[in-house]
């Protein structure tokens, strides 16, 4: 859960209601907010712009799905997979 908050007198106060039981226990990771322009804000943009995108993706294919798409490329990659497995 990501929750914007001020810190004052000592207090962490959230910028809206959470969705917590009185008195449970959670771990906070503090993270300044940057004046927003730096990279910090970039990686923030992006990161909601793939929520949002995903939010209006429609459901994974299923796994006959693949198979079938998979069949549909020529050749093998046996060869790829034996070199990779060779590597290590």
């Amino acid at each position: 859960m990501r929750v914007d908050a001020v810190y004052a007198n000592g207090t962490l106060k959230p910028s809206q209601p959470l969705d917590l039981a009185e008195n449970e226990r959670v771990v906070v990771t503090i993270t300044q907010e940057a004046d927003g322009t730096g990279p910090g804000q970039l990686d923030a943009d992006f990161v909601e712009g793939l929520r949002r995108r995903l939010a209006d993706a429609g459901p994974a294919p299923g796994l006959e799905e693949v198979r079938g798409r998979l069949s549909k490329i020529p050749g093998s990659m046996t060869p790829d997979f034996i070199a990779e497995r060779e590597d290590r």
